[in-house]
């Protein structure tokens, strides 16, 4: 076959065959045809996208460049989430708990955080002793003992999909959704659970900046489930505001360890809620409003916080943080921002607020940065609330920047009150 060819049928519309996917994918993972050819294959896709079937040929491909995970020695259904990421984003962290708590078995590799958008594998870092790199029997036995755990992806999955992403981000191709869907969903059947739920944002925080692309971009990779023979469903949600009241990482672990306590409600555990429902329904474990109600029963009597702290201990963390928030890494500076007028805020940039929350400390710019897991940003108001002058609407932390001019006029950017 000849990379030119394949080039020029995308570039002029003209299907491609599996055979010649599966060649592509191949030769470029082990090294035989150079980066310009294939990101002007790259380019082509996204001027011209691809077919579903197309899509599915290429997850199929990368997903089969590196190892698929065995877990028929887990003891139940298996069911893997999948965020598309954003702003104060510790779902997994919630729900992963609760749907164990309800019998399912939830099995999950996640990855750092890079720019505005925080990262699980960081958040549970913050927890100290907590080892998110286990050998592959280890967490296999964890998850058959809690029913969760949560590790580093591991390196063996899916190669292409890694020398891809670098080179669309290299090349400006990274915004086509039939490439977003193979890259997500190769490594999500590389991990091979029973079920995958897929948690597709929109809005300012997240990549998808519309919902009727967060639409298509859904329909796409769970149609692509579908054809690997995976029960597969998916979610379009709003992050235009941030997920909660805390960002950063040991806030945010703060905040699912209180939500899990039963000490919050609100939009988060309402999201988190309907998540670990509809991961029950996949499972078979009823109908939705039968899996909300025992994902609900999991909270309020304390099993799915219990979960968590196994988890946590086996895992070598410190597990009293379920007991002891304060347990956690705490800042050695903090900043409080005052409303500057009185109305009703009508605007949280999500982004804004992930990008404030960076340039404290709390995330990367690169991936070779080093996080301050203490800070962040904690929401004293939500979206719609009203505020008078002078009250509190966000308090900024840091254990790294001590001087919060720069991050303090970036926030009041952020927040609108009319």
């Amino acid at each position: 076959m000849n990379c030119c060819d394949i080039i020029n049928k995308t570039k002029r519309n003209i299907k491609l065959s599996s055979d010649e996917i599966k060649w592509l994918v191949t030769e470029y993972t082990v090294g035989n045809i150079p980066d310009y050819q294939i990101s002007a294959w790259l380019m082509a896709v996204c001027l011209n996208s691809l077919t579903d079937e197309e899509t599915f040929q290429l997850t199929d491909s990368m997903m089969k460049s590196g190892d698929i995970l065995d877990l028929s020695s887990i003891n139940g259904i298996t069911v893997d989430k999948h965020s598309t990421g954003g702003v104060g984003d510790k779902t997994s962290l919630i729900i992963g708990p609760v749907a164990a708590a309800c019998g399912v078995y939830v099995p999950k590799m996640s990855g750092r955080g890079l720019g505005h958008t925080g990262g699980t594998i960081d958040k549970l870092e913050s927890i100290t002793g907590y080892r998110t790199e286990l050998p592959f029997d280890e967490f296999i036995s964890i998850v058959n003992k809690t029913g969760f755990s949560i590790v580093s992806q591991s390196g063996h999955l899916c190669p292409a999909d890694k020398k891809l992403y670098a080179l669309r981000n290299a090349s400006g191709t990274v915004d086509s959704i039939p490439l977003i869907c193979a890259s997500i969903m190769s490594k999500k059947l590389a991990m091979n659970a029973d079920c995958i739920l897929l948690d597709v944002k929109y809005g300012s925080g997240a990549f998808m900046k519309t919902k009727a692309d967060a639409q298509k971009l859904a329909d796409i990779m769970t149609a692509v489930g579908g054809m690997s023979g995976k029960k597969c469903s998916a979610m379009v949600t709003d992050m235009n505001v941030p997920l909660g009241r805390n960002i950063g990482n040991a806030l945010e672990v703060k905040e699912a360890v209180e939500i899990l306590q039963g000490k919050k409600k609100g939009s988060l555990y309402e999201l988190c809620i309907e998540l670990s429902a509809e991961m029950l329904r996949l499972a078979d474990k009823g109908t939705t409003e039968e899996c909300a109600e025992m994902c609900r029963n999991a909270v309020s009597s304390g099993k799915a916080l219990e979960i968590l702290a196994e988890t946590i201990s086996l895992h070598g963390g410190d597990f009293k943080i379920t007991e002891d928030v304060s347990r956690l890494a705490q800042p050695l500076y903090s900043h409080t921002v005052y409303a500057d007028k009185s109305g009703k805020i009508n605007k949280m940039d999500s982004e804004e607020i992930g990008m404030t929350s960076l340039i404290l400390g709390a995330g990367r710019a690169t991936k070779a940065d080093s996080v301050d897991m203490s800070a962040g940003i904690v929401l004293e108001k939500e979206i719609n609330d009203t505020v008078e002058k002078g009250e509190p609407l966000l308090t900024l932390y840091s254990s790294t920047v001590s001087d919060f001019s720069s991050a303090e006029q970036r926030i009041l950017n952020a927040v609108k009150i009319e």
